[in-house]
């Protein structure tokens, strides 16, 4: 472990501004949280990408939202015997040991994720068709969706709508859970579809009455 260092200075930096600023003025709230657990009403299923930055966008304090990130926001189907038991895990745990409201899952413009989809299923990327592609097998959760836009002939519009297609996989797979569903069922869970325009601060909601995304009102 010769290998692991301590933090670089610039984060020490922030680590004790923040504790002389943001700490020191929520001390009571932070012991409480601390002492009396969490108790948010939302899991936020987000990209890793570190343009989304979904507590700022919503304006989030700490113990509101439950927050789940991975490649291209995506969750996969219920398979107790699958190897892909990270996110299913914390699917598990906000549902049903921290009983949120709410599943929300985001996605975004220009999703390095999915552009590695798009790669690879037009046989651009063979390093992601490889066995030990981490990165590629993950996006096969998303794979079977390409062929909806498998003709679309502007590359800018196609992975805008794969990206829009992955938040609905994920919500579909969401479904394929017993524990989400029968919460859906008895009316103690909502879900939601979002999608965001990083270089212009958009927001789009699913719509499932019209199977498309809407923008959200500003009103």
């Amino acid at each position: 472990m010769h290998n692991v260092k301590p933090l670089p200075s610039y984060l020490l930096q922030r680590y004790h501004g923040w504790k002389a600023t943001g700490y020191a003025d929520n001390q009571a709230w932070y012991r409480r949280l601390a002492n009396e657990g969490q108790r948010p009403r939302a899991m936020m299923i987000s990209c890793c990408d570190s343009r989304v930055h979904v507590t700022s966008i919503f304006g989030a304090d700490q113990g509101e939202f439950f927050i789940h990130r991975n490649i291209a926001n995506l969750v996969p189907p219920y398979e107790p015997d699958g190897d892909h038991h990270g996110t299913s895990a914390a699917v598990e745990y906000a549902v049903t040991v921290l009983k949120v409201a709410h599943l929300i899952v985001m996605g975004h413009s220009n999703c390095g994720g999915v552009q590695g989809c798009i790669d690879m299923c037009q046989g651009k990327a063979p390093e992601l068709e490889e066995k030990t592609s981490f990165v590629g097998r993950w996006m096969d959760i998303l794979r079977p969706k390409y062929d909806l836009v498998a003709n679309e002939p502007d590359p800018k519009v196609q992975i805008q709508q794969l990206e829009k297609h992955a938040v609905v996989a994920s919500l579909e797979n969401l479904l394929t859970f017993p524990f989400v569903s029968d919460r859906l069922a008895s009316g103690e869970l909502t879900m939601h579809g979002l999608w965001m325009d990083i270089g212009e601060g958009g927001l789009e909601y699913y719509n499932h009455h019209d199977e498309k995304f809407l923008p959200v009102s500003t009103t």
